[in-house]
């Protein structure tokens, strides 16, 4: 759902629990692949200049004022979903992340340390497996079958993908639902597969899913 078509009275502001100082925690997510990007705080005002305009806008406890997300850097974020919690005491956005970047320091997202180690934060699961393939891409290894594929090409990429769809229809038609589970799995990873062969982002695809789910 886009936020033009989410009314800002369907958040009520005066019904979230700030804490004693008046804030409340956000938690700022990718709509598209479920990363969590970063988390901020919010107060009464904040969060209204956020649903009146539709990107967000926080509170900052050191500098004591309003800011809006990406003004300096251009990495504004679209608020595409709002959502707040059982207690009312934490916010849930989901954005549209200008640019692709969310953290000061230039990371896709503020989560993306590991035991001081930079790593690419989580998503769901078909971007994680989009990602391996991607890195199979960049750095072959002769022992992997993912680049045995990448190096045959459409032939051999397209080829797979025909053979599981064949065998996505006969689980089917077996009514075998553990089979239908494994013989999708197949077909998903050699779709991204062909993907990553052709350079198109999974991105892309979401994009193309979320304008056919509005």
């Amino acid at each position: 759902m886009s936020f033009e078509s989410f009314p800002s009275e369907a958040i009520a502001v005066d019904a979230i629990q700030y804490n004693d100082r008046g804030l409340v925690p956000a938690i700022i997510q990718d709509y598209l692949d479920g990363t969590v990007l970063m988390m901020a705080w919010m107060n009464r005002e904040s969060l209204q200049k956020t649903l009146d305009t539709g990107d967000t806008w926080f509170w900052s406890r050191s500098r004591s004022q309003f800011w809006h997300k990406g003004e300096t850097s251009g990495h504004i974020q679209k608020v595409r979903s709002l959502r707040y919690d059982c207690d009312s005491d934490a916010l849930l956005i989901t954005v549209e992340q200008i640019g692709d970047i969310a953290c000061h320091t230039g990371e896709r997202s503020c989560f993306h340390q590991v035991h001081g180690t930079i790593v690419a934060p989580p998503a769901d699961t078909l971007s994680q497996v989009y990602d391996v393939i991607c890195d199979r891409r960049d750095n072959p290894s002769p022992e992997s079958y993912t680049c045995k594929l990448l190096a045959g090409g459409d032939n051999k990429i397209l080829k797979k993908i025909g053979e599981e769809s064949a065998e996505v229809v006969m689980a089917c038609k077996d009514d075998d639902a553990d089979g239908i589970a494994g013989e999708a799995a197949d077909l998903f990873y050699h779709t991204l597969v062909a993907l990553a062969h052709h350079n198109v982002p999974l991105k892309d695809v979401y994009r193309k899913l979320q304008e056919r789910r509005r």
